[in-house]
């Protein structure tokens, strides 16, 4: 029934304009719908100038976004500000996302860059959960598997997604060593964590197991909080201490396309 209400709202927004004509009319009725996105709050005038188009066309393009709810034009003021339409859309939009089936994309194509297994895992206090992983089959396997959980405060996913969580999230963890390169004490935890935030990606530099190191970022949802990570993984031989400082900000771009795809407002 919801799918039937939005076609009914929105089927035929642009009819009865001609065939030849609908495409250019829907672009610019779009041009017009992102520009007040973007600055809301505007008059007639004022959207006309700002989009390069006549008051006449603004208004022509304009009445069928409003009558379909997708814009809001105050009585009072004649400015204009999306309507509830929009939040709607927006809904149905997020209900669909399947955040293995949004990362896969970016999952493969960082494998394929990078030639070292890729893993996206979500955080499920005090652990991360491994949701997904993609293997350069011609490498040594990773012992990871999907479904299997992970120390939070050793594995470069688990502090990409810690260096966002408030401060109480750092005062049940038990910072108990998995290698000689463990961070176990919670001082230079944080301290580490605050360097993670800067530079926008986590290294797991043998800390979880003595050979491995992992390049981890932050994914970022539609409130902007932190919903998962996705890491870089392999033998120390291969991800040298120089290769990581190239890692990096390959991973954290891929993260931040899955951010944009998953509604983040600021990636």
């Amino acid at each position: 029934m919801h799918n039937d209400m939005l076609h009914r709202d929105f089927a035929g927004i642009f009819d009865p304009v001609p065939e030849r004509n609908r495409s250019a009319s829907l672009r610019r009725a779009l041009a017009v719908l992102d520009h007040v996105r973007e600055h809301s709050g505007l008059s007639l005038t004022q959207l006309s100038e700002e989009v390069g188009l006549s008051k006449s066309t603004v208004l022509r393009l304009t009445v069928p976004l409003v009558e379909a709810k997708l814009l809001d034009r105050d009585r009072r003021t004649g400015v204009y500000r999306l309507g509830h339409g929009t939040l709607r859309l927006g809904q149905a939009y997020l209900a669909t996302l399947d955040l293995r089936a949004v990362a896969a994309e970016e999952s493969h194509r960082l494998m394929s860059e990078v030639r070292e297994t890729v893993h996206l895992v979500v955080y499920d206090p005090p652990h991360v959960v491994y949701i997904d992983k993609v293997e350069n089959e011609a490498n040594v396997r990773m012992a990871s598997r999907i479904g299997s959980r992970g120390p939070i405060h050793s594995t470069a996913v688990g502090k990409a997604i810690l260096a966002w969580q408030p401060e109480e999230a750092l005062a049940d963890l038990a910072l108990e060593p998995r290698t000689k390169h463990t961070i176990t004490d919670v001082e230079r935890l944080r301290v580490e964590l605050a360097h993670i935030r800067r530079r926008g990606y986590a290294v797991d530099d043998r800390e979880n197991e003595p050979e491995v190191r992992c390049v981890a970022a932050p994914i970022f949802n539609h409130h902007d909080a932190v919903a998962a990570a996705i890491s870089v993984s392999g033998l120390t031989s291969r991800i040298t201490a120089a290769r990581v400082r190239e890692l990096g900000p390959l991973v954290a771009g891929a993260a931040a396309r899955i951010s944009r795809k998953l509604g983040s407002p600021s990636r």
